[in-house]
């Protein structure tokens, strides 16, 4: 489809990139799963964290679309999907004003999480929301100096997940607005269970990131892949897949945890064609639909991980 052809509705869907919200999404999924499992689950703080997350993706979407326009990262030589900003489908203040507006709600929103979680709620959002807008704007852009991994493997995992089983535990354990973190609230096995949902957001990245090598080269965006090469960012999909399948036998090795936690390795023939694809190819046309393969992957791995994590708490 040309841009002509785009109508208003349908561009705003594309910035809005929902191929990219299973990465919102799997976190909060995983983190209601080990709720469940430690019977903390608060439903009201789960649903308020899943529609923030989506907001904060998608407020990142439109931040990424407006500054990579404007930085000139986006040329016509690009590989990745259509731009909004770029393909002149919507004015750039336009999607600035909708980038802040997105942030907006989701901070509204998460004063209800505040109220629940307290400070460290509060401390929590407003970096989530000053990172996804530092991702590739204002002074220093993280994912222009190699640092969006690092951006997308915590924020889209550790603190994902952590932050989702927080507020959960946080509203059955704990009064309204603690100070600090509340006991019980955070165990070392909510951020175990948040590694696999951290690597495999940042192999969505590495795609990414290897299919733009070349154009990312020639307009100065320094990600790993441009840094380091295509073998670099080979192994670190590697790297990262070798740790989110390495996480289930941590979790069998422990008591209180049963054989459904294993549900995850069914997605791993997925993941081995997705491996063989992304260690033999550059090419956009092939790795787009590789880009959305490995979010499918992610989504998969978190419903079941997520279920296994459910289900051990169930006699069996």
């Amino acid at each position: 489809m040309s841009t002509q052809e785009v109508t208003k509705r349908e561009a705003w869907v594309m910035a809005a990139r929902p191929q990219t919200l299973p990465a919102a999404a799997s976190p909060v999924v995983v983190g209601t799963g080990i709720a469940v499992h430690d019977g903390v689950f608060a439903v009201l703080p789960a649903l308020a964290a899943l529609v923030g997350a989506g907001l904060i993706q998608i407020g990142t979407n439109f931040a990424n679309d407006y500054y990579d326009y404007v930085k000139g990262a986006d040329t016509e030589e690009r590989e990745g999907f259509t731009r909004v900003t770029a393909g002149g489908l919507i004015d750039p203040e336009t999607v600035k004003r909708a980038m802040y507006l997105t942030f907006a709600a989701s901070i509204l929103l998460g004063t209800y999480l505040v109220y629940v979680g307290g400070a460290p709620i509060l401390v929590v959002g407003l970096l989530s929301v000053a990172s996804g807008i530092a991702y590739t704007g204002g002074p220093y852009p993280l994912g222009y100096h190699g640092l969006g991994d690092l951006f997308v493997f915590v924020f889209f995992g550790l603190v994902a997940v952590a932050g989702t089983y927080y507020v959960q535990a946080a509203a059955v354990l704990a009064e309204p607005f603690p100070l600090g973190v509340p006991p019980e609230t955070l165990p070392l096995a909510v951020l175990v269970a948040a590694l696999p949902i951290a690597a495999l957001s940042t192999d969505i990245l590495v795609v990414n990131n290897v299919r733009d090598r070349e154009e990312d080269a020639t307009t100065g965006k320094r990600t790993l892949a441009v840094r380091f090469g295509y073998g670099f960012a080979r192994a670190e999909f590697l790297a990262m897949l070798l740790v989110a399948y390495a996480v289930p036998l941590w979790f069998l090795a422990r008591p209180g945890y049963t054989v459904a936690i294993a549900l995850p390795y069914l997605t791993l023939p997925y993941a081995a064609s997705i491996t063989r694809t992304i260690l033999g190819e550059t090419d956009g046309r092939i790795l787009n639909p590789t880009l959305e393969r490995t979010g499918r992957l992610l989504a998969a791995y978190a419903v079941l991980f997520a279920v296994g994590l459910s289900f051990t708490a169930l006699p069996l």
